[in-house]
């Protein structure tokens, strides 16, 4: 079973990434926000990677940034009606530490926002993921947070970015994509209307 890649971005895909390691191409399923954070083609990357085998499939590789993206999607298979593409969705839309949020806030709607997941698949995520690790040590922080009313944080740059593109009619997986693409370019004290103009610029590429 293979657990960790490293090796060179050889081709990038709108579902897969193409990793060369040491002259043997990997292919890789990805979410998208995993595959806009990919550095370019030819660069070294390091993905972790969860393994699947079914006789009529073969082998497949599903490639991850952290260990926490990892554990969240083969946690997220085990319940009934959730495959490899809507975990990859669910994990585009909501990373780790924000699902542990959600599902301590019993927040169904913000696990709605996935690509395939509908109503009631996100309530049964959100009850089945009760009490469980999604993140090294976020699930317990979120819970006590949830026992007692807290002022909700302010929003971030990136966050503002986002709506603001999705407010332009971009698809949220796509506007996360680019800005985060673009926060990674411009670092942490990006404003917003830059983050806003790199973004409408990928998106015009």
């Amino acid at each position: 079973m293979i657990g960790r890649l490293r090796g060179l971005v050889a081709e990038v895909s709108e579902e897969e990434a193409l990793i060369d390691v040491a002259g043997v191409g990997y292919v890789v399923r990805c979410g998208s926000r995993t595959l806009g954070h990919l550095p370019a083609m030819g660069e070294e990357t390091v993905l972790h990677v969860e393994s699947q085998w079914s006789e009529s499939m073969g082998m497949k590789l599903y490639g991850f940034l952290g260990r926490d993206e990892r554990r969240a999607f083969v946690l997220l298979q085990a319940f009934q009606g959730v495959g490899p593409k809507a975990a990859l969705s669910v994990l585009d839309v909501l990373p780790p530490a924000e699902l542990a949020g959600a599902v301590a806030r019993e927040d169904k709607a913000a696990v709605g926002r996935a690509n395939g997941v509908g109503p009631k698949l996100a309530l049964r995520i959100v009850t089945e993921l009760k009490d469980k690790p999604l993140t090294d040590g976020h699930v317990a922080a979120f819970h006590a947070g949830a026992l007692t009313p807290a002022a909700p944080p302010p929003p971030s740059a990136v966050g503002e970015a986002v709506s603001a593109l999705m407010g332009l009619g971009v698809a949220e997986v796509n506007a996360r994509r680019v800005v985060e693409q673009a926060a990674l370019r411009l670092g942490e004290d990006a404003e917003v209307s830059g983050l806003i103009k790199a973004g409408l610029q990928e998106l015009g590429r």
